[in-house]
């Protein structure tokens, strides 16, 4: 039926007999109110989508997560979430997905859950009459008391008619009318390891008490060392045993908990939440998210090719892992390619992007300043792992803006050739004390191997790098400034900055009275952590003398940026995207002494400057959207 006709039908309706005897309060009129349920379509449970919506105050997502995360004693609010997404045990996007009963096409909903209410009814009313109408199918009618909740559904991309009458004691009934259409938000999620949400796994690793040994590569006399292991692992905890590790399936299942394995993709990734953060502002709409970001990825490799994994779907448990990942723009291709198919017209309404990190090999960078010892430094050094400013600087000018210029002419068809509506969020510096002021470097927070020392030089070298000229390039590439775009009228992107002035005061050598008490009794400032006699170390390897278990990956910081301590203590990470030269042999190898203090989320963000980001990116997707400055209402 056309939208003509139905709107006649209001009218006409609204013209029943009656309809205007009934007693309100004086200057009160009822109203129609809706919203969509469960509007962020990742989650399958009501449940979670009403967690966030009870958290949600007028300070945006950083006050939400911070009171979840005080909610779930610093733990992490997603560590059940995370079983119950529309996504498969690898992280990708299903086809069909039960949502809270109902089996619905994630990509393009048929139809929206709804609840509706009457706001302000007559306080003498005797009960309401709700019908609805779309034009599609007979009317459906419900009865009951006025303050009673409607809760249908109503078909995607058409006008519902919804009109309600409100029966009085005399007998009359006023009759009130409105219009019902709920508007999908498509918005996909694209780039590296900060977009992903690295160093914050949705289930974080739950550790043992006691020690694990890890060996040394310098073959002498103190050649091993003790960390806290994974809780549950009842393997060989010394590094006694030669070979092979029988139990190292054992060990790989009890390690943290992805919604993508493969691309350590996290639920307090920015990007995910700033998609969430509109559906919890605006209750008539529903977002479909589609999340490829991935750690690792650069431009060439990653975005534009497959890449290597991060770690295997489900570690541990005997089944097939494959050893690369998709290109996230094949990734995005095909996912639109499944949404045309359930509904010709279907297109992207906006791209979250963070990209340019790894193409100037920042984690080479990271390596360079923080490993100390000269064996491990040779090592790293010749498979590659690690690099100099000067390296950086050189990509940085000579291949990143034309890797742009390919990453433009892939991603501008699928988003209507305006690459307005991609917003890049940029980075947050992550080692800055204070405004221009380079972190002091040292063992704080990069004891957990000892390798590792922050060195102050090379790390004001690469402050300065990433400050005068990483950051700004990375701007005048995104917005097309310097001609560094074909056409800079559909080739500039929508750049998000305002974050990083709050990142300069929580760079990760921030410390504050109000941190946890675990991280100022137990992560010693003179790099004094963990026990250096391995006799002891081995039943108690925290100097503190405290549980590692009571250490809290997500209770609020000063550092907005993980440390190596934070990123083994919550991700403890068991590469296997590595080279061969690089893959650790067992689960006690030397290699993986260092690499699982670092590649599971060391210098990125923790869930805190995630949600920094996410409020930062906010503003710009609605205006993108048009749906305007909605703002949270305080409660």
């Amino acid at each position: 039926m056309p939208f003509v006709a139905l709107c006649l039908i209001a009218f006409l309706v609204s013209l029943v007999p009656g309809s205007s005897a009934f007693a309100q309060a004086p200057g009160v009129k009822p109203r129609i109110e809706w919203e969509v349920k469960n509007r962020f379509r990742l989650f399958r449970n009501e449940s979670d989508f009403q967690r966030h919506l009870a958290s949600w105050r007028s300070d945006g997502v950083l006050g939400s997560e911070r009171r979840l995360a005080v909610e779930s004693d610093g733990r992490g609010w997603a560590r059940d979430t995370v079983e119950r997404l529309c996504v498969d045990r690898a992280g990708q996007l299903v086809e069909f997905c039960e949502r809270d009963g109902t089996r619905e096409v994630y990509l393009s909903p048929g139809d929206h859950r709804i609840g509706v209410v009457l706001a302000a009814a007559p306080s003498d009313a005797v009960n309401c009459v709700w019908t609805f109408a779309d034009g599609t199918s007979e009317p459906q009618q419900f009865e009951g008391a006025c303050d009673e909740e409607m809760k249908l559904r109503v078909v995607d991309g058409r006008p519902t008619i919804a009109a309600v009458d409100i029966v009085l004691p005399d007998g009359t009934a006023q009759r009130i009318v409105t219009e019902i259409q709920v508007r999908d938000v498509l918005i996909a999620g694209l780039g590296d390891s900060i977009a992903a949400g690295e160093g914050n796994p949705d289930r974080p690793v739950r550790l043992s008490d006691e020690g694990f040994c890890f060996r040394r590569f310098l073959g002498v006399e103190r050649s091993e060392f003790y960390r806290p292991g994974r809780a549950g692992y009842s393997g060989n905890r010394s590094c006694a045993a030669e070979g092979s590790d029988p139990h190292a399936d054992a060990w790989a299942r009890q390690g943290a908990r992805w919604h993508s394995g493969p691309c350590h993709r996290s639920l307090y990734g920015y990007q995910m939440r700033a998609a969430l953060a509109l559906a919890i502002e605006n209750p008539r709409i529903a977002v479909t998210f589609i999340p490829l970001a991935c750690s690792g990825a650069t431009i060439p490799t990653g975005f534009l090719a497959a890449q290597r994994i991060t770690e295997c779907a489900s570690p541990g448990t005997n089944t097939s892992c494959a050893s690369t990942t998709r290109a996230q723009i094949t990734g995005l291709t095909e996912a639109l390619a499944t949404a045309r198919k359930h509904r010709p017209n279907r297109s992207l309404d906006l791209v979250l992007l963070t990209i340019g990190a790894n193409d100037i090999q920042f984690s080479g960078l990271v390596a360079d300043v923080i490993i100390e010892s000269r064996t491990e430094r040779l090592l790293f050094g010749r498979s590659g792992h690690i690099s100099s400013v000067a390296d950086s600087q050189r990509i940085l000018d000579r291949t990143l803006p034309n890797d742009f210029l390919k990453l433009r002419a892939a991603l501008k068809p699928l988003v209507g050739g305006d690459l307005a509506r991609v917003v890049f969020v940029t980075y947050g510096h992550p080692a800055l004390a204070a405004p221009d002021t380079a972190c002091p470097g040292g063992r704080n927070g990069f004891d957990v191997h000892p390798a590792f020392n922050a060195d102050p030089e090379r790390l004001r070298r690469v402050v300065d790098f990433v400050s005068g000229e990483f950051l700004p390039k990375i701007k005048a590439i995104a917005t097309c400034d310097g001609k560094l775009c074909r056409d800079p009228k559909t080739d500039r992107m929508t750049f998000v900055d305002s974050h990083q002035a709050a990142f300069a005061q929580r760079g990760v050598c921030a410390r504050s009275a109000e941190d946890p008490e675990f991280d100022r009794a137990c992560f010693g400032t003179d790099g004094d952590s963990f026990r250096t006699d391995p006799t002891r170390a081995a039943s108690e390897p925290l100097a503190c003398g405290r549980p590692a278990s009571e250490y809290r990956p997500y209770a609020p910081r000063a550092r907005w940026v993980r440390t190596a301590n934070d990123s083994y203590f919550t991700a403890m990470t068991y590469p296997q995207g590595f080279s061969s030269v690089l893959q650790p042999a067992s689960i006690h190898d030397a290699i993986w002494g260092v690499l699982s203090a670092v590649y599971g989320g060391a210098v990125h963000p923790t869930a805190e400057g995630h949600a920094a980001m996410a409020d930062a990116a906010v503003p710009a997707m609605r205006e993108i959207l048009g749906i305007g400055g909605l703002e949270p209402k305080p409660r």
